[in-house]
């Protein structure tokens, strides 16, 4: 997540810590963060049907209605009730776990606008008597401090590591000399995310005997097809003696963009191994009838952070089964060989 995305004026943020803490039990006699929003921890009786809770920052972006879709697929699976609803911004988010807990949810998963919220979330939902996750994005305190929350994550770097070690084994297969061979890694180091992606599928790289030389950093200005283009018609201009590529970058749009560089430059598909991460825009590529220098991406797993948060959600309302306080998924190399097979066993659709 970025700095940018975790910015909040610290007017809004004291006003809505001073909003909690003006609740009835939220001042120093409450129960510490290592709770995990645990008020009300008694199993559910048999006969009741527990009320669930997902509230996301981003209602309309694909990645968050798949999370929603295999929510869902828990809640038909075991007999829950799911509540859905986005909070766009940090002002919308305590009325929305507000009207939650007003329609009886007692638990609360949420993806926040604002993670620097945290002890705020935290709070209300202990006040509500909700049990609390958070997925995708961590919650932290006013300092930046990871919260003791339950929590479903993507590993940024691991993914990244999964980008590199695919790189050096594809490159293997086909091979490749090392010496004869660069690195363009599309940067965008002022988004944490990005460079810990990044750095990630460097250390993947280099873990498995690339060298260090012959990585060539290619910042990009903006985050789409076009930026990893401009970032990379750089490298191939300082480096036109560089038989063969591979390419890395925070996603897939930047390694597209690196790609369509080096078909500007006459660089055969055979010569390019670009592997992505997200595994959506890629499928543009993937799905041609001829390769391209797209080899694969990193497919980001939807189904186990809507799915699975939703069912550790309720086995924990309704058998008291706590579940891990960490959860990290790294995502799955797609390919043209294999994509439809993948995004088959993923429940998406594109197969």
């Amino acid at each position: 997540m970025s700095k940018d995305q975790r910015r909040i004026t610290r007017s809004t943020f004291l006003g809505l810590l001073a909003a909690v803490l003006a609740l009835p039990g939220c001042g120093s006699g409450s129960s510490g963060t290592a709770s995990g929003g645990t008020a009300g921890g008694t199993p559910v009786a048999s006969g009741d049907k527990p009320k669930i809770a997902f509230i996301v920052k981003q209602p309309e972006e694909p990645w968050f209605q798949l999370e929603w879709k295999f929510a869902k697929e828990a809640a038909d699976k075991n007999g829950f009730e799911l509540i859905t609803a986005g909070a766009t911004d940090g002002e919308q988010v305590l009325p929305k776990i507000e009207n939650a807990a007003a329609q009886g949810a007692k638990g609360l998963i949420i993806c926040t606008p604002d993670v620097r919220l945290g002890p705020a979330i935290l709070a209300r939902a202990e006040q509500r008597g909700m049990k609390l996750m958070s997925v995708d994005d961590q919650l932290v305190d006013a300092n930046g401090k990871p919260l003791e929350v339950h929590h479903l994550g993507i590993s940024a770097r691991k993914i990244g590591n999964n980008v590199g070690t695919s790189l050096y084994d594809e490159m293997e297969k086909r091979g490749w000399k090392a010496e004869e061979t660069g690195l363009i890694l599309v940067t965008r180091d002022e988004l944490d995310t990005a460079k810990e992606r990044t750095e990630g599928a460097q250390e993947g790289l280099v873990g498995k005997g690339f060298p260090v030389a012959q990585i060539y950093k290619a910042p990009q200005k903006t985050t789409d097809v076009p930026g990893g283009r401009d970032a990379a018609n750089v490298v191939l201009t300082q480096h036109p003696n560089v038989k063969h590529w591979l390419i890395a970058g925070m996603n897939d749009a930047a390694v597209m963009g690196a790609v369509r560089a080096t078909e500007a430059y006459n660089i055969k598909p055979a010569d390019v191994i670009g592997i992505g991460i997200n595994g959506d825009a890629a499928l543009e590529d993937l799905k041609k009838p001829q390769a391209t220098g797209l080899f694969g991406s990193i497919l980001l797993q939807a189904k186990r952070h809507g799915f699975d948060t939703a069912e550790m959600m309720y086995k924990w309302i309704k058998d008291g089964v706590e579940p891990a306080k960490i959860t990290y998924t790294d995502g799955v190399l797609i390919t043209r060989d294999n994509y439809q097979q993948v995004l088959k066993e993923q429940g998406l659709p594109g197969a």
